[in-house]
């Protein structure tokens, strides 16, 4: 069964990686995808919710506010390293007690691994334009739809060269390309759900499989087998399991 998180906030920051399965995340207006050996930095306060895709293990490092002033003041995922990995999994046997010098100089590595990783293309910016929104929700319902951009244009009531200005001005990305990026997205979830490729092409609108795939490598340099075979193996056996540590208070 999934786990399904509602909207909620800590007062720390929050380190949230997946070991194997994804996990999606909601931010405001944007949804974030984070697959197996990756994570996604959320800062204290930040309003989230959370939904796990297929067999899902994952970790958590709560960093005290404090100590998050020098960290990335807005979301962000990342491709987390092996070095950053096994601080993860050292700091989770600590008991919660104050840290010792040991334990402080892997916290300390923690923190540099984040600071040091580069941000992934891993999330899908929401439009706030009540035309764009009409055009965005209705994609989000069925990403097969394959109408042009005049298309949608005409249907939301607005002109095409207005529907371009002010997607690229709200999402950073053309209408072409946030779709792409919102199947992409997509594909990942479906793809750790264990669904066939087959099927998952074609509910994205693609035209074969040959299509799709070709897509999905050039978006994340690997088939979708080969991407999900590159899952980092499980340190725990246990489905929907998660650890949960605290470092840097």
């Amino acid at each position: 069964m999934p786990r399904v998180v509602s909207s909620h906030s800590h007062p720390r920051g929050q380190l949230m990686g997946a070991m194997t399965g994804l996990v999606s995340v909601g931010i405001a207006s944007q949804q974030w995808v984070v697959p197996a050996i990756h994570a996604i930095w959320i800062p204290p306060h930040v309003e989230h919710s959370v939904r796990s895709f297929g067999p899902f293990a994952g970790w958590s490092v709560f960093i005290s506010e404090d100590r998050c002033r020098e960290l990335p003041s807005s979301a962000r995922a990342i491709r987390t390293t092996p070095l950053l990995r096994e601080a993860v999994h050292r700091a989770g046997g600590w008991a919660g007690s104050p840290l010792d010098a040991a334990q402080e100089r892997i916290a300390e590595v923690i923190i540099d691994e984040l600071l040091a990783a580069q941000a992934e293309p891993l999330h899908l910016p929401r439009p706030t334009d009540p035309a764009l929104v009409k055009i965005t929700d209705a994609l989000t319902r069925d990403l097969g739809d394959n109408r042009r951009q005049e298309e949608w244009a005409a249907w939301a009531g607005v002109s095409p060269r207005t529907m371009s200005r002010r997607f690229i001005a709200q999402t950073g990305l053309t209408f072409g390309r946030w779709r792409q990026q919102a199947r992409m997205l997509a594909a990942l979830e479906r793809v750790a759900e264990g669904a066939p490729v087959t099927r998952i092409a074609l509910e994205l609108g693609y035209e074969n499989v040959s299509a799709f795939i070709e897509v999905f490598r050039s978006t994340f340099g690997a088939t979708p087998g080969r991407y999900m075979a590159q899952q980092l193996p499980e340190r725990t056996s246990a489905d929907g399991a998660e650890g949960t540590l605290q470092v840097a208070e």
